[in-house]
């Protein structure tokens, strides 16, 4: 890597890079600090990514290519004259300033984005060159935490390529943080040693009254670090490539809870989370159907839709290979994300699954209800399902029946717990009871909804 001299301007950007159009942009970044460096306060780091880098090649050559993270380095330079900006590869930079306020990343973003709205002029031809921002913001820091700061950066970006928006995260310091290295060599242990356990969150069907499946999510207790967040875990594992083995056990061992749940009289599906990397993934592929085709298991994936946009062709292909031996596909978190009619309309999917972000504030917002209720039309006119997740509140349980939501899950039915207490809690039935009073007198809200 080489920091970038302001002074080494690339020709074929001057006329465009010098007097960028972010002029009120740049001063509501002078009004958050005096100036950019500074001892104490935030510390921020931006990865700034040729999207559009393959296109532009193919059309300019290897070698002018190869200079367009020159030209982006000097726009970028312009814009936020106070910050280091170093080349890190041919197609991305690193962004590196600090201010007293955290608003001063949020502004710096918006000043790139305007910036890089404008064409390049690349040898006498106007060219746009697409660039995706991934951010970190952390409190003062030491020398040993600077890493951090990068891998939440990298993490941002990965984030903001398959959003397709601008990412910015913030760090978590000090004696927690996470080693992601040693992590990730745990990780591996960790499958091989029954580290990984599971915990399963039912499902209520609404107009049946009863649970009909439940989702199934892994939980690691680190002999050391006592339990590790799957936040945590499931990207390093994603990374690592550990995603795997990490999911293969994640489906034998919900095919044996499965069976323990059968002898105990509850015939209940499971559904799995699936990582997009997967859906690409043919050997895994085989694997899975090969495990459920020999067990005859009852099983469910939830995928994102994000994770199909990754790669549409492999996914939707390999989707159907399991839809075709009777796993239930079901859309996950849908809402949060870019979500697509183009490729909902492809999907084998027979569930989906309103996110928590428009569930949690059904009762107390205008929007939310609006979002949710054209989203069941939606589903239901696909023919699929819906299922509402992070429902905590009797209102909006009774808000989403009136609307006609399918199924629901979340606190107000049972937070996550272990298989023991799984085959207690369904003995018990006390479920049934919840999901009853959604007969009683709805609120003011849902009244007017059914009349609607």
């Amino acid at each position: 890597m080489r920091e970038f001299s302001h002074s080494h301007s690339s020709r074929s950007v001057s006329q465009v890079a010098a007097k960028p159009a972010v002029s009120a942009v740049q001063a509501d970044l002078v009004r958050v600090g005096p100036h950019l460096r500074c001892a104490i306060g935030w510390q921020f780091l931006i990865l700034a990514e040729i999207e559009n880098f393959s296109v532009l090649r193919r059309h300019l050559g290897r070698c002018r290519a190869d200079m367009l993270i020159i030209d982006v380095a000097a726009r970028v330079s312009a814009v936020l004259p106070d910050a280091r900006v170093i080349v890190a590869g041919r197609d991305v930079v690193e962004i590196a300033f600090e201010s007293e306020a955290r608003l001063a990343l949020d502004v710096a973003i918006t000043a790139l984005e305007a910036a890089f709205d404008l064409p390049f002029d690349i040898d006498g031809e106007w060219h746009g060159i697409h660039v995706q921002f991934g951010a970190a913001a952390a409190g003062a820091i030491g020398e040993r935490d600077e890493v951090h700061l990068i891998e939440e950066a990298e993490r941002a970006l990965i984030d903001a390529r398959s959003e397709r928006v601008a990412v910015a995260r913030d760090v978590v310091l000090g004696a927690a943080s996470v080693d992601r290295a040693q992590l990730a060599r745990d990780l591996t242990i960790a499958i091989e040693t029954e580290e990984l356990f599971l915990q399963y969150q039912p499902k209520v069907h609404l107009r049946r009254q009863e649970i009909t499946s439940v989702e199934a999510l892994v939980r690691w207790k680190h002999g050391t670090r006592g339990l590790v967040l799957p936040s945590d875990f499931i990207p390093i594992a994603e990374e690592s490539r550990d995603i795997v083995a990490l999911t293969l056990w994640t489906i034998e061992r919900s095919i044996r809870d499965q069976k323990t749940l059968l002898e105990h009289g509850h015939d209940l599906r499971i559904f799995i989370n699936i990582a997009g990397v997967l859906l690409a993934d043919t050997r895994f592929v085989r694997k899975v159907c090969a495990l459920v085709q020999t067990s005859g298991a009852r099983l469910g994936f939830e995928i994102t839709e994000t994770s199909v946009i990754r790669d549409p062709e492999s996914a939707i292909a390999n989707l159907n290979v399991f839809a075709d031996i009777g796993i239930v596909i079901a859309i996950d978190d849908y809402g949060a994300g870019l979500s697509s009619l183009a490729y909902l309309k492809q999907l084998p999917a027979r569930e989906l699954k309103i996110d928590k972000l428009f569930v949690t504030q059904l009762t107390s917002s205008n929007r939310d209800p609006l979002i949710v209720r054209s989203t069941i039309d939606l589903a239901h006119a696909l023919e699929m399902e819906v299922v509402a997740e992070g429902v905590e509140t009797q209102a909006a349980m009774a808000l989403l029946s009136v609307m006609g939501c399918d199924m629901i899950q979340g606190f107000l039915i049972s937070r996550p717990i272990n298989l023991d207490a799984l085959i207690h809690f369904l003995a018990d039935e006390k479920h049934l009871a919840i999901a009853a009073d959604v007969r009683a007198p709805f609120n003011r809200l849902a009244t007017v909804w059914k009349r609607g």
